[in-house]
This record gives C-alpha cells, structure tokens and sequence, in this order.
C-alpha cells in the first residue's frame, strides 16, 4: 500500500516535532533554509553564551534519532501550487526543485530582529552570525535592551549575569515588561533583573529609525516617543516584537490581513483539504501561542485521522489566555517555569544538565539524540537531499 506524503514546510521545533511524530506513518518530506534546527528560543542564552546555547539548541538534523525516516531538503520555498500539490524550493546550489504532496504543513514561522532570519544559510553561516553578535555586546561597556517581552528580559538578564560590569539597561514601553504573562511573573522577573544590577525603564517607547528593521545590534542614541531625554549606549540590542511571518511563498488567499495563515482550531487551512498551519505562522490567537504549547502533536493526530477519512477524530486546538514558562532561561540557581497564573517553580541547577536536558527534552520530546562527537552521527542512515 503506497504511503500518503507529507510536506513540513520549516523544520524548527515544531516543525522537527509535526516530522517526528508523522514520520512512522507517512513518507514525510521537511524542508528547511537551515542546516539543522537554529532554535529561535533562548536569545539571552545565544548572546551571552552562544557555546552552551548550541549544545540544546543548534543540532544537526542527523543527530536526531526519530528523523531517520524523513528525508530532509535544503533549500528556500519560494511557491506553493495548493491545487497542483506541489511546493517550489530553491536549493543550496540554485537549482529550483518541485515536491509534491498529500498534505502539506506549513511552519515556515517569522522573522524577527536578527536571530530569526529566513534566508538560506550554510553552517559556516550560522557560526559566523552566532560569533558576530556576541563578539559585538562583548566589546560593548554599556548595553541598552529595547522592549518588553520575553526576549528583551531574557537578553538583559542572561547579559548582566555573564558581563556583570556592564552597564546594561532595559527600556520597556508599558506600565511593565511582559505585558502576556501574569502580573506576578514580572513582580518576580523584575525583582531577580534589579538584583543583577540592570536599570529597568518602564514608559519608554522607541522612535525606530525610518527604514531600519530592528535586525541589527546598533549603537545609541536611542529616542523616545514618550517624551524623555535620549539614551546613549555602545550596544543597543531591539527586541520589540516586530514580527513578519515568513509566509511570502504562499497564496495570499490564504492568509490574514497580517500575512499570517488562518487556521480552523484543527489547524486546518480554510478551504483546502489536507494543508495545516502551525506555529509563529498560524494565526490560532493573538499570541500565535500553537508554537509554545505543544500542538505538533495534535496536529499530527489530525492529520492522521484525516488521511483515514476519519476528520470528525480531530482534535480542536485551545489557547492559553496568557504566556507561561521559562522568562531567563537555565541561570547559576536553576530553571525557574512560571505558570499561567504567574506561580513560580524552580528545577534545581544540577537537574537541568542531568535530568531536564538528557532526559526530558532529548529522549522524552525528540524521542533521542546522537551525541555530537560521535563521527558522521549515524548520517549514512539519513536521507537528505
């Protein structure tokens, strides 16, 4: 009996894990502008410690062990034909390449600042970007964060506690930072920021330079909409949110006012049988929350069941009313996880490389991976084109 194929557009971490979950049942094809997963989670990590943050978070796709079965392609979409069933890449080499499919996953994500890029990159490229950024706040005496989300919090954190004779700062625009979780986590966030020595600025918002992206580390000064004296600083790192999905290959009939893909609560495209959204890119609400909470796999159940005639076994996607988990990341005391209701717990330092790492997120999420040094990393098992 010949397999139904699957097309995952984007192999980041839900992308892998929409792959992983499928790949025992279909003949599963991912296509990634990346040589492995470069994670989009855990800026402050990246920047301050970009060695500690690959080990979890930059891994080549033949040390995962459960994508042994998905054949993976280099390249950059540039098309999707939803009636022909094709999507159209270019490769690494510049030749244009046609997949078909039976269903296809869209989880191409967004681009955001400049650790969230779409283009094609090599892994010379990732390492180059990797180095460049932390070599840049390194030589920086004096750092000002922009913004108020995660990113923003987590980057001056993870900075201030590698570099603690910095100066670093962080401006948000709002009453306070992290205006999606629960007021209790930034009570707890802003009080552990204050302890490392950081400035914390609420009420500032950003005059962005015309023309300019927020793609790029640069230095001060910084002005303000709102009203207060500029700001001057060596490094000035942007992480305000400004978000474009990565949706330019697709049809604009699918996609919102925002060029986000709408999706039914089953992560179903409108109007197109068998093509599903996931992720950054899917506007399930107004967080886009699918990509935190673990919906690869109820969206791989629902494509299951729908390649088994069976739509009326899918699952319906929910979203939290607000953003929950880690804020800093892994610190010298331990992972602290906040809760919806903004409750904090904390895994204690030595369970983060001896447990929560090699055993809940390797083995449990990805279901296993090689380890690094060892030769080939079982590559001639693995079909990439």
């Amino acid at each position: 009996m010949t397999r139904s194929r699957v097309v995952v557009a984007g192999l980041g971490d839900t992308g892998i894990l929409t792959a992983i979950h499928l790949s025992r049942h279909a003949d599963v094809v991912g296509i990634s502008s990346k040589p492995g997963l470069v994670s989009g989670q855990e800026l402050g990590l990246r920047l301050s410690r970009p060695d500690t943050w690959a080990r979890d978070y930059r891994i080549p796709f033949d040390r995962f062990r459960k994508l042994d079965r998905v054949r993976t392609v280099h390249g950059s979409l540039t098309a999707a034909d939803l009636g022909e069933r094709t999507v159209t890449l270019t490769s690494a080499d510049g030749a244009e390449r046609v997949e078909l499919f039976d269903a296809l996953v869209i989880a191409t994500g967004v681009r955001n600042g400049f650790w969230r890029r779409p283009g094609l990159q090599s892994p010379t490229d990732v390492d180059r970007d990797l180095a460049a950024a932390h070599l840049r706040l390194a030589d920086a005496k004096s750092i000002a964060v922009i913004g108020g989300g995660a990113a923003a919090v987590s980057a001056a954190a993870n900075l201030a506690a590698t570099w603690p004779g910095k100066r670093i700062d962080l401006y948000h625009p709002g009453e306070r930072a992290l205006p999606r979780h629960h007021r209790r986590t930034w009570q707890n966030v802003s009080a552990r920021l204050r302890g490392l020595g950081i400035g914390v600025h609420g009420g500032h918002r950003a005059k962005v330079p015309d023309g300019f992206a927020c793609d790029e580390i640069t230095t001060g000064p910084v002005h303000w909409s709102t009203g207060q004296d500029s700001v001057q600083a060596d490094a000035v790192l942007w992480a305000i949110g400004r978000v474009t999905p990565n949706s330019e290959w697709l049809p604009a009939e699918i996609l919102d006012a925002d060029g986000f893909v709408r999706v039914t609560p089953e992560l179903r495209v409108p109007g197109h049988e068998l093509v599903y959204a996931l992720g950054d890119i899917a506007a399930t609400d107004v967080l886009r929350s699918s990509a935190r909470n673990r919906a690869d796999r109820l969206l791989a159940h629902n494509i299951r069941v729908d390649l088994a005639s069976r739509p009326d076994r899918a699952k319906r996607y929910t979203p939290p009313r607000r953003r929950w988990g880690s804020v800093l990341g892994a610190q010298h005391d331990g992972l602290q996880v906040f809760a919806p209701n903004g409750r904090a717990f904390r895994f204690p330092a030595w369970s983060v490389d001896t447990v929560l790492q090699p055993w809940i997120v390797r083995r449990g999420i990805y279901g296993g991976i090689r380890d690094a040094d060892v030769p080939g990393s079982a590559g001639h098992r693995r079909r990439r084109t």
